[in-house]
């Protein structure tokens, strides 16, 4: 049977039309006065809509439209929120506008990745990585920042959790709703679907591009399910993180080289481009091939210019997280570009090894090589990094490796709910009209909020968390036909004046759901303490092919069952957007226990705090960057152990320790109007040290004056005739030249007294073969040489020519010690070119041996 389609669109009445306008555009997502302007036209179908304003205006009888605007006040907000959103668009004094000096020209940035949480209306998320995505892409818009997202678009969200009776996870895929959804298809001039064609090993694949509105800017998506594929290739976006491994390549290689093939249709030069996870990589690849093709020059020089304007944020602190492919895979899908990148089969390869002998294709490393700048989401996950890949710059202090890090935020205005946003716009903001103001001078008035409205609006958060937990509990206990008693007794489970603790996450094992669960009779005499009871929510999806995850979650569902737990500790199905966003606007305490220090940033908890939930976490993450603290709690354990047991053993005790002798008894201590002064202040505390720094904001202006600057820079430079060519040329006389590079202290024996601020002599000798002392760097590190015989550096000099003596020339450094105590040095040469951002990859070191 064939079926043929067509769109009815809704007939707005004159003074209505700006709701079109609205509807498609992300914005309204991030704005409650939008939001509220949709619930007044129907509450019930909002609410059935999962906030999709496009299936409202569709749903909504064209009666009730013609009521509407006739409604003075429903006009008259309608205008409002108009003016709110023309205010928005117009803005001229951006903050990036309002950066001075030159070098902005022409500035744009391409940010891919693999998933976005934009908002519950546009599911192509699955877990923290979309959510950061999502809040990048939107305070880049909100920042004024020329910023672009580029993903795929999935004809299927991510997996929506079904539980069944025995607490076991099953999976559904329900088809997204584009018809419906705030995306539109980018047409050609001649009124045709825009649309690229990408080579998949020896077939071609086609995709069409469609175009979200997030503000000011904008998401383009990539869409294989298209008629003129083959079916292989129309599933290949059916579904994110779906399929086999061939798959996974595919989708790869659509978002990476599709995505650059993309912009380049749309006519949009990026002068940088971020890669957000591994996912993306091979984008790097096929703008090698563009700039070869687009220039007429090598690959050595094209690298220079690709290398020098790419960003690559990595997420995953452990190897097997991070995406890794059989050679013959890769081979399968990728012998086209290497055939125009002309590099040869081996040479390609080993750009995605970490070592020599590396048995797999590793897109971490493929990007880690390929761009210059690097970074962590957390200032203990860029340690982390730099020791994992460690590998790749064989040579370096680790401490020297080119991963630095970026902390990750949170889109303040996504998160918070609308009554403490009344409340800090009231106290906090003043005459500031955005929620994104974080000058710390200004929230730092949060201890002008009164101690029993901050106290109310929490409450009522709390009880509308309640009541959507038990709505939802009760939603699954009758699909799965349990009866009318048990329906009954749900309602009546979980208390608003007990002390509530949530738990929501990816449940990977690593975060380890399950610890609160070690001890379960000490457990029991904690929820069920008579004076001070606590209740746990708790939420989250395993991958569908994690079972040791769905392990956890049936653990927690039978203990739910448990008399002393039943209606004290719950779980609540399919953890999305929306139930996030009642769990840190609600919760008492945000609970957060992963094994240090496997959870590279997490944003949950600033999301909570955000909201005035305390803290109750591991130091691990973002939260070591802030606890031990004196406005929540960090559960702290050894520095190692000598099982995974016995490390669980500990850390669930510190966590019992924690909420039975300090969590409960500064919840449940009340002043003389019953108001919990001690909590009251901890939680104003934590709001003006939490909010004013882990935002998007701060985190987006972080990559721009630490990366995309730069990278915009060094583009421009190398784009210069000539200059990419120069570079290439000095990079292959560094190699040629390197083997009879070689360096020796001359300084001799330090053996006498030295005082602080004294000035030393250093002096070296130094062979550069072909190489000129312009060419090079010679420098004096000042360091700690450990135990084990690793050197750590705290100061790097650089040292002088003086003179040449024959075929050596020779280095002089004066040094005026700062400190006191035994101290080391070292001295090194490296390349050195002022045209590169830095000389670190391909690495190239000579240490004194």
């Amino acid at each position: 049977m064939k079926i043929h389609s067509f769109k009815v669109t809704p007939n707005l009445p004159e003074n209505m039309k700006f709701l079109e306008e609205l509807s498609n555009n992300m914005w309204f997502a991030w704005n409650w006065p939008a939001i509220m302007l949709f619930l007044k036209i129907d509450e019930n179908l909002w609410q059935q809509s999962q906030r999709m304003p496009k299936w409202l205006m569709a749903s909504v009888s064209q009666k009730r439209l013609e009521e509407l605007s006739k409604d003075e006040d429903f006009i008259a907000n309608l205008k409002y929120v108009e003016t709110l959103y023309r205010n928005y668009q117009n803005k001229k004094d951006t903050w990036f506008n309002g950066i001075k000096g030159e070098g902005k020209e022409n500035f744009l940035t391409a940010y891919f990745s693999m998933e976005y949480g934009i908002g519950e209306g546009l599911p192509i998320y699955s877990g923290g990585l979309g959510m950061l995505a999502g809040d990048h892409i939107k305070s880049s818009s909100d920042l004024g920042l020329p910023l672009i997202g580029v993903g795929l678009f999935y004809q299927k969200g991510y997996v929506r959790q079904v539980l069944n009776k025995d607490g076991w996870q099953g999976e559904e895929y329900p088809e997204n709703d584009w018809a419906h959804m705030s995306v539109e298809p980018v047409l050609k001039a001649d009124g045709n679907h825009l649309t690229v064609d990408i080579p998949l090993g020896r077939e071609t694949v086609k995709a069409m591009l469609w175009r979200v509105p997030v503000g000011r800017t904008s998401l383009y998506l990539l869409d294989t399910n298209l008629p003129e594929n083959a079916p292989q290739h129309r599933t290949i976006t059916e579904q994110l993180y779906g399929g086999d491994r061939e798959n996974r390549i595919k989708q790869e290689i659509v978002l990476g080289v599709g995505g650059v093939k993309a912009l380049k249709a749309l006519g949009m030069k990026p002068t940088v481009f971020h890669i957000n996870e591994g996912h993306s990589a091979f984008l790097l690849c096929e703008r090698i091939i563009e700039t070869m093709q687009e220039k007429g020059i090598s690959f050595e020089q094209a690298r220079e210019i690709v290398w020098a304007t790419s960003v690559f944020t990595t997420h995953t602190p452990v190897i097997a997280g991070n995406e890794h492919f059989d050679f013959n895979l890769v081979k399968k899908f990728m012998e086209p570009y290497v055939l125009q990148l002309g590099i040869g089969w081996d040479a390609f390869l080993d750009l995605g090894k970490e070592t020599p002998q590396s048995p797999m294709f590793c897109m971490t490393v493929f990007a880690l090589k390929l761009s210059a700048y690097l970074n962590g989401v957390a200032r203990l996950h860029g340690k982390v990094s730099r020791a994992m890949w460690h590998n790749i710059w064989p040579g370096l202090n680790e401490n020297e490796i080119p991963i630095t890090h970026i902390t990750n935020g949170i889109h303040a205005a996504s998160w918070v709910s609308h009554e403490h946003a009344d409340l800090y716009q009231k106290y906090v903001l003043r005459s500031e009209t955005e929620i994104n103001n974080f000058d710390h001078g200004i929230w730092n008035r949060v201890d002008n909020i009164p101690d029993e409205e901050l106290w109310q609006v929490h409450m009522g958060r709390k009880e509308k968390l309640i009541n959507y937990a038990r709505q939802k509990i009760v939603q699954q206990a009758r699909r799965i036909a349990s009866s009318p008693i048990v329906s009954k007794s749900i309602m009546n489970m979980l208390k608003g004046d007990v002390l509530t603790i949530g738990f929501a996450r990816r449940f990977a094992t690593y975060k380890r759901a399950t610890l609160l669960f070690r001890d379960i009779n000490r457990l029991a005499e904690i929820v069920n303490n008579p004076a001070r009871p606590v209740q746990f929510i708790f939420a989250g999806k395993a991958h569908p092919a994690d079972t040791a995850g769905k392990e956890f979650i049936k653990q927690i569902y039978n203990i739910m069952q448990d008399p002393r737990f039943k209606g004290k500790i719950v779980f609540v199905e399919d953890y999305n957007m929306n139930l996030a966003r009642y769990m840190v606007q609600g919760v008492d305490v945000w609970l957060n226990n992963p094994i240090r220090p496997l959870e590279a940033s997490g944003t949950s908890g600033m999301k909570a705090a955000l909201n005035g939930a305390l803290a109750l976490s591991v130091l691990d993450g973002w939260w070591e960057e802030v606890g031990p603290c004196d406005f929540s709690w960090s559960i702290i354990g050894a520095q190692s152990y000598k099982s995974d047991a016995e490390r669980d053993d500990v850390e669930s005790q510190a966590l019992y320790n924690l909420i039975e002798q300090e969590v409960a008894p500064t919840y449940y201590d009340r002043g003389e109007n019953k108001l919990p002064v001690k909590w009251l202040k901890m939680m104003k505390k934590s709001i003006k040290t939490i909010v004013p720094h882990f935002n998007t904001d701060r985190m987006v202006q972080e990559y721009y004056s630490k990366f995309y600057t730069k990278a915009h820079y060094y583009g421009g430079i190398l784009k210069t005739d000539g200059k990419t060519a120069q570079v290439a040329a000095w990079r292959k006389n560094i190699a040629d030249s390197w083997p009879r590079v070689s360096i020796t202290d001359e300084t001799g024996s330090i053996d006498h007294t030295i005082l602080v601020g004294e000035t030393l002599k250093f002096k070296a000798r130094v062979t550069l073969g072909a190489l000129t002392p312009q060419e090079v760097v010679v420098q004096l590190q000042l360091g700690l040489r450990s135990l084990g015989g690793s050197f750590e550096s705290y100061k790097d000099e650089v040292m002088t020519f003086v003179r040449k003596d024959g075929d050596v020339y020779i280095y002089e450094a004066e040094v005026k010690p700062e400190r006191s105590g035994r101290q080391d040095y070292a001295m090194r040469i490296l390349p050195f070119n002022k045209d590169i951002p830095h000389p670190f990859t391909p690495i190239y070191v000579r240490w004194e041996i």
